[in-house]
């Protein structure tokens, strides 16, 4: 019996969003960058295009264009182009992510062990030099902070602190009150592994 995958399902009916969007409206609401075959956009800091016929998406590395069709970078990048609202603008308000979901969605970013947490415990000048490398600015609050640019100006705020004999090092995530005129609360879910995998990476 054939098994549907569901996420690439998913991530398919985002491409077909895109492909029937006038992407002459997106070329303006973003001032993209476009020839015949692509859009470019910058996100988390990398440049990436997006096919104009058939919304594969690719993203340029040191040595040239590299895939970039998983699932969380295929709903995040088309819920920004194409679902963020025409009057969308930050308020400057910083607010918990966990904070846009309902209340049974607290627990999913609970202060647990996290394993990326420790990486940047036993190494934080990793975070500084990834952070650094994204352009990121720094942010207030926590042993180590930065506010990190994903797409058109919205950032992911980023506060670490070191673990002790009590508690585990932790982070935690902030986007700025509007966030979700840019991103749904879900797909804010879809991008936060993407920016963590980038400063990893870094």
């Amino acid at each position: 019996m054939h098994v549907k995958d569901n996420y690439a399902i998913q991530a398919q009916i985002a491409k077909t969003h895109f492909l029937n969007y006038d992407q002459k409206s997106l070329i303006r609401k973003f001032r993209l960058d476009a020839d015949c075959d692509y859009l470019y956009i910058r996100f988390i800091g990398q440049k990436h295009r997006i096919h104009r016929e058939t919304g594969d998406i690719s993203k340029e590395t040191e040595t040239g264009w590299a895939d970039a069709n998983s699932f969380n970078e295929v709903l995040t990048i088309f819920d920004l182009l194409c679902d963020s609202r025409e009057d969308r603008h930050l308020s400057g308000r910083w607010k918990s992510m966990q904070n846009f979901g309902l209340l049974f969605h607290t627990n999913l970013l609970e202060d647990r062990k996290d394993p990326t947490a420790a990486i940047f415990d036993r190494d934080p000048q990793r975070l500084h030099r990834a952070c650094q490398a994204l352009t990121a600015r720094p942010f207030p609050g926590s042993d180590i902070g930065y506010a990190i640019e994903i797409f058109d100006g919205l950032e992911l705020a980023l506060q670490f602190w070191h673990g002790d004999e009590e508690f585990h090092p932790r982070l935690r995530y902030l986007w700025d009150e509007n966030a979700t005129m840019y991103i749904r609360y879900e797909t804010m879910h879809y991008a936060l592994p993407l920016v963590l995998k980038r400063l990893l990476a870094l």
